[in-house]
């Protein structure tokens, strides 16, 4: 499936409870910019805010469950959510210093760990890390390719005085996990391939 594909999935789910969606992008939004204010509190709430994004979009992709309060369930897995968000930053910001391709790569590598997460809370850090590594091989060029495109979407984005970031963040989310879903050769629900146009 290719890259325009699986936006046009993301964009019709949302497209069911666009309210929903977009409450959600804005909760962690203003979670995620409150505690970049404050030294410290990012790197402490990065890993649960990330984790809880996940498990809500992938509740919206596989049961169509908007709720909001999704997003806090990444604070029930605090610890291993915490330790392996900073594993990530730490293990990316190493090869970084060798260069900006080999740290581009990490990034693209390590990219599917919440999403294990997510569904293996059990799993700890450095095992998530790899696994993603194994996932993702051979795909973090389509990976790359579906960053520009959201890169560029977000740039448009800035002459709508910010209004389409409304939109964009919920679809820019379910898109990495219909993509997540796609890696792990998970169809979506039967109601949802009806309703987005899946041939």
């Amino acid at each position: 499936m290719n890259n325009s594909d699986l936006i046009s999935q993301a964009k019709n789910i949302a497209s069911e409870n666009w309210g929903g969606a977009i409450v959600a992008g804005l909760v962690y939004m203003l979670a995620s910019s409150v505690s970049g204010f404050i030294p410290g509190l990012a790197l402490l709430l990065g890993g649960p805010l990330a984790l809880g994004f996940t498990i809500w979009s992938l509740s919206v992709i596989r049961d169509n469950d908007f709720n909001v309060e999704r997003i806090f369930d990444g604070f029930s897995n605090f610890g291993n959510s915490l330790v392996t968000f900073l594993l990530m930053v730490l293990l990316i910001f190493l090869w970084t210093l060798l260069f900006i391709i080999p740290g581009i790569i990490k990034a693209l590598a390590y990219s599917q760990v919440f999403y294990i997460l997510a569904d293996h809370p059990e799993i700890k850090g450095m095992d998530a890390l790899r696994m993603s590594e194994e996932m993702m091989k051979g795909s973090k060029s389509k990976l790359f390719l579906l960053y520009l495109i959201f890169g560029l979407l977000s740039i448009l984005c800035i002459f709508t005085l910010g209004i389409g970031y409304l939109f964009l963040i919920p679809v820019m989310q379910l898109t990495m996990a219909r993509f997540y879903q796609e890696l792990k050769g998970e169809e979506p629900e039967v109601d949802n391939i009806g309703q987005i146009g899946v041939e």
